[in-house]
């Protein structure tokens, strides 16, 4: 079995950094601290109206690498305001709920021959997906954080 972990970061105009961790590759604190200096280089080039305006959020799960002290001082120290994620809510972050389930869709069934088959294909259908996919991405979001509100952090399902 060929493994891959992609990391994307996105917004409703789309894609802003995207990469794949090197084979091998545990998602720590330190590697994670290296993806956010990507980040912030990608945010700086790709959405300069952002970037000048600091008007941009960052929304990460609660994995381990995501909340360490080592990140969560780097994202203070650079001002880096954060979306919540509530805890054990995966149907809550937009990779879970929508991003990744639509990217595996093409290649359930296909086998590749290597990582970089794999990369290649992902990356090009990532590219491909319509600004209009992200704009309701985040609709569905929002429509997500209302419900979650609404049920007052309960368990709900999505229909």
């Amino acid at each position: 079995n060929v493994k891959v972990m992609l990391t994307v970061f996105f917004d409703h105009r789309g894609v802003v950094h995207h990469e794949y961790a090197p084979e091998g590759q545990t998602v720590n604190a330190q590697y994670y601290l290296s993806v956010q200096r990507r980040l912030r280089d990608a945010i700086r080039r790709k959405r300069p109206d952002l970037w000048a305006s600091q008007n941009w959020r960052l929304h990460h799960d609660n994995a381990p690498a995501h909340s360490s002290q080592l990140i969560q001082t780097f994202l203070a120290k650079h001002g880096t305001p954060q979306v919540p994620q509530p805890p054990y809510s995966p149907d809550m972050a937009p990779c879970d709920f929508w991003l990744f389930p639509h990217l595996k869709k093409p290649l359930k069934g296909t086998r590749f021959e290597s990582r970089e088959a794999i990369m290649k294909k992902t990356t090009a259908d990532l590219m491909a997906m319509p600004k209009s996919d992200f704009q309701d991405c985040f609709q569905k979001w929002k429509r997500r954080w209302n419900r979650c509100v609404a049920s007052q952090g309960a368990y709900f399902e999505e229909n």
